[in-house]
């Protein structure tokens, strides 16, 4: 796993640039995995932090004396379960994702503080049955969501339906300058933008609903990776 992008972010409440932002990249999957802490308060949360990394990732918090408030997980696939989940328990926080095995189940909407920062948490199925997204600042974290067929880990979306109207009906009429994050590197990027995805996102700014399906029924036969991102 290698660093892609760290940034200091200026907190508008104090003024002070206090906020930490970094992504980790695992070179051999494309996952990512999202840092994001606030200094002043020395807390930090870990967005799609995966196993195999809990080490390096520990090591990270210990550097900058980070205490980790919460683990997300936007999503999470049944035959990584049992080891993932042993793995996240190393990190020594709450576990939110959106199934029943999570540490902490929370409702669509729900509000996740961290020092001076909170994190949004939204219902976005589609990608699997139970997604979640997070948003923070300016920021939306929606793993698997808009990077279809890149899943190293599943073919196709569990729910091509609620996958459409999630993206459709929630990421879309976000505003414009919204900046998403994806769960997986496409064409050696991580970030995108609403305005953007909704202008030219192969699938969900050219299909209709109908055309979406039909091809989400064929796309477990071709395995081709279908993203702007």
């Amino acid at each position: 796993m290698a660093a892609v992008l760290t940034a200091r972010l200026t907190n508008p409440s104090s003024g002070k640039n206090s906020v930490y932002f970094r992504i980790l990249n695992n070179d051999s999957t494309g996952q990512l995995t999202y840092l994001l802490a606030d200094l002043d308060a020395a807390e930090a949360v870990l967005i799609d932090p995966h196993g195999q990394d809990v080490q390096l990732l520990l090591a990270l918090l210990a550097e900058r004396e980070l205490h980790l408030r919460w683990v997300l997980r936007t999503h999470q696939h049944d035959a990584l379960q049992p080891g993932e989940l042993g793995l996240m328990a190393h990190l020594g926080a709450p576990l939110v994702q959106g199934d029943t095995l999570a540490a902490l189940q929370l409702a669509d909407g729900a509000v996740l503080p961290f020092g001076n920062e909170l994190i949004r948490v939204l219902a976005t199925p589609g990608h699997t049955t139970s997604c979640l997204s997070f948003g923070w600042r300016d920021r939306l974290f929606c793993g698997g969501l808009l990077t279809v067929a890149a899943c190293p880990h599943q073919a196709a979306p569990v729910a091509p339906q609620a996958l459409w109207d999630s993206v459709t009906g929630r990421l879309f009429s976000m505003a414009d300058e919204t900046l998403l994050f994806s769960g997986h590197e496409q064409h050696a990027r991580a970030v995108s933008t609403v305005q953007e995805q909704r202008r030219t996102h192969p699938l969900f700014a050219s299909l209709t609903r109908d055309e979406f399906l039909a091809q989400m029924a064929t796309l477990s036969e071709r395995q081709q990776p279908i993203s702007s991102l």
